[in-house]
């Protein structure tokens, strides 16, 4: 039994022995071991994806249901192992050139995504609660990185408040479920629910279900808590930024599609309210907060909490339809902010960063490859066809549609057209100003790499979706067995 249990667990105990002996080997390595300790970092993502790749993708529970695997888990945590390979990759060369290189970066990172794959695959709240910590508290030190920097230790307490207080909202609402529920397995907790139906349910549980929305809705940016989102973006090293838009987002929101179409399943009249309002707000406010944003990462702040509330709108559908849309839409979000925060990261005068929308200007005369990536990138995110970003919506929207959710639907493309205005600004200021300098030329193999893969997703997705929809799809049956 044992063996069994560890064999499931096999990628998560592969993380773990390489956080560890990575730590190890930085505190012992004589000098600089920042870029080495970066490389096996990525080397032991990609160990981790081979070995889960390979893996028993079936539904199986370990450690007595405390941990569960099944195809959901392996797509949710293939879209996590890549975007910590990439966001680690570009990070090289940044902390190097802003002098802030040291061995704990990627260590944390490590720590940080192991902990992001065991909430993923939580079978119990006691589990995920765990998990969520485990990634929470790299971030927290992260966030505050540069610790000589003011707007960054700022950032770092901003988070490290508002985090404590969400997690203790979400553990006020376990709590909640299992003195109502009488159990925190999720398995168990399906039967009990399950075993009220056309009964009210309990209203206990519902608040406790509310309050652990409220927790996890803190995690993915959603609004209204999103409060943090546009500082510590800001504030946190890009290469830190980068990261932050990107892994424990797609961790937070597929495990928050596990709880409520699992344990919470039998509740989806109750949540689905909560998630259109939710899906309204995050849609509203990520749309319109980032019209007068001057910084770019601010700009993409708020551009992340309006792709949360499109993909909440699948999400709100709670059909098999619905699910498959929402992992599509991560999938292709990834490519998409890697794409870009790989060029915000090469955005430096002189050996001095630069954040500023109007510093672009002119990009397209001074560095046309990079202009002409950033406008691909700009395009897909403002959904328009036929790039991967209109296809991400599509499917949602299509989704959201056919469960009769129309307003939802409506405002979702108002919202989007709205948000097509700062996207399209973007590419004006790049390929209609005059250039304000030029920067640095040098972009290291990572970021090339980055740049390509991006730019090939977002454009070759519309002629060869079939991979991604298919994994998706076989992903999203796993939650409706029926």
């Amino acid at each position: 039994m044992i063996t069994a249990d560890l064999a499931t667990v096999l990628p998560e105990l592969l993380l773990a022995l390489a956080g560890l002996g990575l730590l190890m080997f930085g505190v012992f390595h004589k000098g600089d071991a920042t870029r080495v300790v970066s490389v096996l970092a990525i080397l032991a993502f990609a160990a981790a994806l081979l070995v889960m790749a390979k893996g028993d993708t079936q539904s199986i529970t370990a450690f007595n249901g405390l941990f569960q695997v099944d195809r959901f888990t392996v797509f949710s945590k293939g879209l996590i192992l890549l975007a910590a390979a990439f966001t680690t990759a570009m990070s090289v060369d940044f902390l190097e050139k802003e002098k802030i290189g040291r061995f704990e970066y990627p260590v944390l990172i490590v720590f940080s995504t192991l902990g992001m794959l065991t909430m993923v695959s939580a079978g119990d709240f006691l589990t995920l609660y765990m998990g969520l910590e485990l990634q929470s508290l790299p971030l927290y030190v992260l966030a505050a990185y540069n610790r000589d920097n003011q707007r960054a230790t700022e950032a770092g307490l901003k988070y490290f408040v508002l985090g404590a207080l969400a997690s203790g909202l979400l553990l006020y609402g376990i709590s909640l479920v299992y003195g109502f529920a009488g159990t925190t397995q999720f398995s168990s907790l399906t039967l009990v629910l399950g075993a009220t139906e056309g009964a009210a349910p309990s209203m206990g549980v519902i608040v406790g279900m509310v309050f652990i929305l409220a927790g996890l809705a803190f995690k993915i940016s959603a609004v209204p808590f999103h409060m943090w989102t546009p500082d510590v973006y800001e504030g946190a090293p890009t290469s830190v930024t980068a990261f932050f838009a990107v892994t424990p987002k797609i961790a937070a929101f597929t495990l928050l599609i596990r709880v409520l179409e699992g344990p919470f399943g039998q509740l989806g009249h109750q949540w689905q309210q909560v998630i259109v309002v939710i899906a309204l707000l995050s849609m509203f406010v990520g749309s319109f907060g980032a019209l007068g944003q001057n910084n770019i990462k601010r700009l993409l702040a708020y551009s992340s909490i309006g792709h949360v509330g499109f993909a909440l709108v699948g999400l709100a559908a709670g059909t098999e339809m619905g699910i498959q849309g929402v992992l599509v839409y991560l999938a292709i979000y990834l490519f998409m902010n890697i794409g870009a925060f790989a060029i915000v990261m090469l955005m430096r005068r002189k050996g001095v960063a630069v954040e500023g929308v109007d510093d672009l200007a002119g990009l397209s005369k001074t560095h046309p490859a990079l202009a002409y990536v950033m406008a691909g990138v700009m395009f897909s995110m403002a959904g328009i066809p036929p790039l991967a970003g209109f296809w991400g919506k599509f499917y949602v929207f299509m989704a959201a549609v056919q469960a009769g959710l129309w307003t939802l639907s409506i405002v979702g493309l108002l919202t989007s057209v709205v948000s097509a205005f700062y996207y399209l600004r973007v590419i004006k200021v790049m390929f209609m100003d005059e250039p304000k300098g030029e920067f640095d030329r040098h972009i290291g193999k990572p970021a090339k790499l980055v740049l390509v893969l991006s730019t090939a997703v977002i454009i070759l997705f519309s002629i060869f979706p079939g991979p991604l929809l298919s994994s998706a799809k076989v992903a999203a049956q796993v939650l409706f067995p029926g």
